[in-house]
């Protein structure tokens, strides 16, 4: 890292130590928890004549978490006079009423997080709840979000950030945080989201967007392990379909009646695919296995975040710090029933 980098990151590192969310946005807030996942089946099947492939996935909630800190006061604001908003700002709402203040602050995470607020999930499900409910007030919304969970990582940092921010819309509108409404836009924003308004453990099937029931959720230790640079999901279903692998019936059939996610049998097909794009993913996995203390190892989603299930809390630490030392990001962590929720 150059000198220039340090100071930078020091000057930062400064700034984030002075933050305070009263001080910032005001007694009112809300702190919201955003939960990581693994996929502990993942079983990608032939193509729908929508063009999305058929799936069944088991997903399980992580104590690995971002942050969300949200206050929303219903008060006019002005463009700028020049009519141009800075990047970390958005409009939403059925009347371009809703200004959205986007602060993405690293907590640890490899890849560079701040991009345009309009591009980010978390202000694609506040503008999107803000029109179920037809909300036309001049509202602001000022929300900060402490990223501990890595991008194109597989984990579905950004799809529980946007449940987070419905969870925390929903109770500054005043509605149901998991009613209808709120499972709805979850729906129509796609990915994770709706899985993480629930928690825990859960199969999903269709294309993996429909929740078919909640699992008793796995609690063991697991430790996450993500080599440098990232995989595309639409990449990796690509190279997938070039030499689809098919799911083994019997595997399926375990996923699908298992009853708890310690009975689910760990299963992705989109494996080889994605190692194919980012081969240091291999040398993860094998890094992970030829552990004694991994008891079940296995890609999360497409990639690039491979977990092992260990057989201690020490063994997980132990191996997220050999991993570091080799130059990937790594954490150790745990099964957890947590979910998309406010926070005391």
């Amino acid at each position: 890292m150059s000198q220039e980098s340090m100071n930078v990151n020091m000057i930062e590192a400064a700034r984030d130590a002075q933050w305070d969310p009263v001080r910032f946005l005001g007694a009112d807030y809300l702190r919201l928890i955003a939960p990581a996942k693994v996929n502990l089946f993942l079983g990608i099947g032939a193509t729908r004549p929508d063009g999305r492939h058929s799936a069944t996935t088991v997903m399980q909630a992580l104590l690995l978490h971002d942050t969300l800190y949200m206050n929303v006061k219903c008060e006019a604001w002005q463009m700028p006079e020049d009519g141009t908003l800075p990047s970390w700002q958005a409009i939403g709402g059925p009347a371009d009423n809703v200004l959205v203040t986007l602060d993405v602050v690293d907590k640890g995470t490899p890849l560079p997080l701040q991009g345009d607020a309009s591009d980010n999930l978390v202000f694609r499900a506040v503008d999107a709840l803000c029109r179920e409910v037809a909300s036309d007030q001049p509202m602001q919304v000022n929300i900060r979000l402490e990223k501990s969970i890595p991008h194109q990582a597989g984990l579905g940092g950004g799809s529980s950030d946007a449940a987070a921010a419905l969870v925390g819309m929903a109770k500054k509108l005043g509605i149901a945080p998991n009613g209808q409404r709120v499972q709805s836009v979850a729906q129509q924003l796609g990915t994770d989201v709706a899985f993480f308004l629930e928690g825990g453990a859960a199969l999903l099937d269709g294309a993996g967007e429909q929740l078919v029931r909640t699992l008793s959720p796995l609690k063991a230790p697991i430790v996450l392990v993500k080599p440098a640079g990232g995989v595309s999901t639409a990449a990796a279903y690509h190279t997938f379909d070039e030499a689809p692998e098919a799911v083994p019936a019997e595997l399926l059939q375990q996923a699908e009646s298992a009853e708890d996610a310690e009975a689910v049998p760990l299963f992705n097909n989109l494996t080889a695919p994605a190692e194919q794009l980012l081969p240091e993913i291999a040398e993860v996995r094998a890094f992970l296995e030829a552990d004694s203390a991994t008891t079940g190892c296995l890609l999360s989603g497409s990639g690039a975040a491979v977990f092992a299930i260990t057989e201690s809390a020490a063994d997980a630490l132990r191996l997220a710090a050999e991993a570091g030392k080799r130059g990937w990001w790594a954490r150790a962590t745990s099964g957890s029933p947590l979910r998309a929720r406010a926070m005391g």
